[in-house]
Parts: structure tokens; sequence; C-alpha cells
């Protein structure tokens, strides 16, 4: 039987980051006087490289308080990841998701906007490494939506796109994964709208990691296409 590539998102698809992410950016735009962006509108750049993402969030602002606010973003992150009100644990079912796809023969690669740190962190945090036989982030090259992550875990593990999965909660990776070619699949328990993210292109979306993992059975039991 041919390969299948499963490449995932992290933030809000596999980890619940959707509070520490909103309190990093409350503090990064109060750092320098800024009303700061409401949740619906954090929610929407979630999965951009950081620093596109604040410049979305903030466009008058100058280049240099950007730069600012993106470092100023960062420190409050590390800070918040080790305080107890800003927890960031795994979905319920996740590693038990994970596990099972390994048994079943599945590679797995992440297509993340986090920097190399924060994978680093995450992994550590919830034992994620052993998992994952590639992982590219926002440091990696050019962001999503752009097509370059996924290639990056095609091209290390010898995949090709028709046997590949996309799986996230945003528009981005909806997009990303069309940009690519591989199959999209979206999830709805973390940060996108079940219609934005097919508006975006997901071939699916799923509302538990049980209808996830029996999506992935077919598609894994599939001539490619």
């Amino acid at each position: 039987m041919t390969l299948k590539l499963a490449i995932w998102d992290l933030d809000g698809t596999i980890v619940d980051s959707r509070k520490i992410i909103q309190r990093a950016m409350e503090i990064a735009f109060e750092s320098v006087d800024l009303a700061p962006p409401d949740y619906d509108a954090t929610r929407k750049i979630v999965g951009l490289r950081l620093d596109t993402a604040i410049s979305e969030l903030a466009p008058t602002q100058t280049a240099e308080r950007l730069q600012q606010m993106t470092l100023n973003y960062q420190n409050a992150f590390v800070k918040l990841r080790n305080d107890p009100d800003t927890p960031e644990p795994l979905y319920a079912g996740a590693v038990e998701v994970l596990q099972q796809l390994i048994e079943d023969g599945w590679l797995m690669g992440v297509a993340t906007g986090k920097s190399r740190r924060g994978v680093t962190k995450l992994f550590e945090k919830h034992d994620l490494a052993q998992y994952f036989d590639a992982h590219y982030c926002a440091d990696d090259g050019p962001g999503k939506p752009h097509p370059h992550m996924i290639e990056c875990n095609l091209n290390h593990l010898g995949c090709e796109p028709e046997n590949t999965v996309m799986i996230g909660d945003a528009t981005f990776d909806m997009v990303m994964a069309r940009n690519a070619k591989v199959h999209a699949l979206g999830v709805s328990w973390g940060f996108g709208a079940t219609d934005e993210i097919m508006g975006a292109g997901a071939h699916e979306v799923h509302h538990d990691f049980g209808s996830l993992k029996s999506a992935l059975d077919s598609f894994r039991l599939s001539e490619a296409v």
C-alpha cells in the first residue's frame, strides 16, 4: 500500500492555545498604548507568521513599532506559558489519534506558523516529538498560505501530494493545502468557523477527533486520485 502523509497544524488543531494567544496579543498592543484586538479579530490571523499577523491587526503602525510589538508578544507568550491561568492543553483525543495513525503506518508532518523555539517548547511540554517524522515552521521560509512548508514535508519524507492530507483549523491551512495540491481536512474546534474553513477550500470539516480519524482511515485505504 502506498505510504500516506498527514501534515498537521498545531495551534487550534492539536493544542488549545486560544486563551494564551489572545492574552499575549492583548499585552503586545497594551505595551505600546494601543487598544488590543478582540478575540474575533485575533482568531482570524492565527496561523500567519507572527510579524505578518501583527501587521494585519495594526496596519497603520510603523515598521519599528510593529517590530517592538512582535518582540513584546514573544516575551509575553514565554511568560504566559508558565502561568497556570493561561494553560496550553492538548485537545482531548489528540494524542490517541496521533498514536493510532502511527500504528496504521502513516507518515506524520507539521506545518505551523509557530517559531522554531515555540515548536520545541510545545513538543517538550507535551512530549509530541515522538509522533512526527518532520516538522516545518515559520522560521523555515515563506509562511501560510504559501505552500512552502507542505512542500518541505513532501520533499523530506518522499511523498506525493495526491497521497497527502493537510489537517488544520484555519483558512490559511486550507488555502495552503490547495496551493500545494494536497487533500484539505478542516477541524472546527480551533480558531476558524466551519463556513470560513469550507469557504477557504476544505474538502471536509470535522467536529471531533473520531470523525477526523474515520476520514483519515478512508483516505489511507483509497487509491491516489
